[in-house]
């Protein structure tokens, strides 16, 4: 009876390894984050033992176009659970300026910069958009959230089958001028 209960406790707790999902926030958190932010996204991950690093990058398309892979990439160690946290506001001359942050047991690495060849985006339409539901990081590359910019009026969000398989999607991003992905990678 002992090795049963052991053994299903054991499963019980290896359900939510590996993954990343976004965090439901109170009203206090999203009040901050909103005062503070144009955007923001807070995502939790659990990973076992055998993954030591993460990275966690923006990458800026336009038309669909990848124009820039590695927008402000923050790589850092970690061990276990923790967060990514993504926020974005605009700088003086209203570019877009991105906050980054990953907290483990490791400690909080953060990293914060400006996009400075955009073009004017105060007239532009935005939406912004995340992950649906828990990720297996088993995938390598995990595209998290997306915030995109159009001057065409009304436009429409990513959908969920393009979080789901990212490089089958990726023409969806032809109906904005100007697309920032917010991406992950766990490593071992």
């Amino acid at each position: 009876m002992v090795l049963m209960v052991f053994t299903l406790s054991s499963c019980v707790n290896n359900s939510k390894t590996n993954t990343i999902s976004l965090v439901e926030l109170t009203d206090r958190e999203n009040a901050i984050l909103k005062t503070t932010s144009d955007q923001s996204f807070v995502f939790d991950f659990s990973v076992n033992r055998d993954y030591k690093e993460v990275a966690v990058w923006i990458e800026k398309y336009e038309l669909g176009e990848l124009v820039d892979g590695k927008l402000n990439r923050l790589k850092t160690q970690i061990d276990g659970n923790g967060s990514i946290i993504i926020s974005n506001t605009k700088d003086k001359e209203q570019n877009p300026y991105f906050n980054i942050g990953i907290q483990s047991d490791f400690g909080i690495g953060t990293l914060k910069g400006p996009d400075i060849n955009t073009g004017e985006f105060d007239q532009m339409t935005s939406i912004s958009g995340n992950i649906y539901e828990s990720k297996t990081l088993d995938e390598g590359e995990v595209v998290l959230a997306n915030i995109c910019f159009s001057d065409k009026g009304f436009i429409s969000s990513l959908t969920r089958d393009f979080y789901e398989d990212f490089n089958s999607h990726i023409d969806e991003l032809q109906q904005y001028d100007v697309a920032f992905l917010v991406k992950a990678e766990f490593s071992k």
